[in-house]
């Protein structure tokens, strides 16, 4: 009896949101600091470096430290021009099931949750965290924020928004100068769905999401990059934009093949110019 009782509170505990304890475990890596329920907490120092980024040098290190699904593209991206970088806070809704439904309503309205269930996350949105919600791809009916909530969202948060499914009202959102990455956009409201997971791991499409995973988004799409691998996609991002820098300089003299400089000279003197290059960017 016992031990249902034990099986019965875990998994509870699961449908909705990691436990501290939970968290700690799936992000067991995590080098940095953490916010109270045990989501990590990567630097907003370290952030800015990342925003420096572009979705190629992270590709170039994700894929070989054994992270090859942590990439979406396919947006309709709003503001492009801006690059969304924060922490992310990560949603799971899934098709309206009654029954279901029925529950996590009462579980909310017991832990004190008002309104709205999606609002009930936002409602924990901190600064520097990216809302990153999977709606399973719905349109009609997955508008998980219009220009009013995307407002709250700018204002609380001060970086973007991410959804699998639709948003309302681009005329309005498009004002508010936050970067939005979703599927489409539909007047219609939210309906017809259920949260069944707030900060736990979610699926936007072919990458999977942890809470606490550095949102990378440019032109090209997002990269959900592990608190653990950051550090390393930024000092490895330094001496490739070095090497790009001295690359493009050399090809603007228009005295050079690609073959001579890319993608690493084979002339010993333009190598020791590089290396020499390199070594006065880093300053040693």
């Amino acid at each position: 009896m016992a031990i249902c009782a034990l099986v019965a509170c875990s998994l509870n505990a699961q449908v909705f949101s990691f436990t501290k304890d939970q968290m700690l475990r799936y992000t067991a890596r995590n080098p940095f600091d953490r916010f109270e329920d045990g989501r990590p907490k990567v630097p907003d120092s370290l952030l800015e470096k990342v925003r420096g980024l572009s979705v190629e040098e992270i590709w170039s290190v994700l894929p070989g430290a054994g992270f090859p699904n942590q990439y979406e593209g396919g947006w309709d991206v709003l503001h492009p021009e801006m690059k969304l970088v924060g922490r992310a806070v990560t949603a799971q809704f899934m098709p309206l099931r009654p029954d279901i439904n029925d529950i996590v309503q009462e579980d909310g309205k017991a832990k004190g949750y008002r309104k709205a269930q999606h609002q009930w996350v936002l409602d924990k949105l901190q600064p520097g965290d990216v809302l990153v919600a999977d709606m399973f791809g719905k349109i009609d009916g997955g508008g998980i924020v219009g220009d009013n909530l995307a407002t709250y969202i700018a204002v609380i948060t001060k970086t973007g928004i991410v959804v699998d499914g639709a948003v309302r009202d681009q005329q309005g959102v498009f004002p508010i100068g936050i970067p939005v990455y979703c599927r489409s956009y539909h007047p219609s409201a939210i309906a017809g769905v259920t949260l069944t997971g707030y900060n736990i791991p979610i699926r936007i499409g072919k990458a999977t999401v942890l809470p606490g995973d550095v949102v990378f988004g440019d032109r090209t799409g997002l990269y959900f990059i592990p608190p653990h691998l950051v550090q390393k996609v930024v000092d490895r991002a330094e001496d490739t934009h070095i090497h790009d820098q001295w690359t493009q300089e050399k090809f603007r003299t228009g005295k050079y093949k690609s073959t001579d400089i890319y993608s690493t000279p084979e002339d010993p003197a333009l190598k020791k110019e590089y290396a020499d290059y390199l070594k006065k960017k880093r300053g040693q």
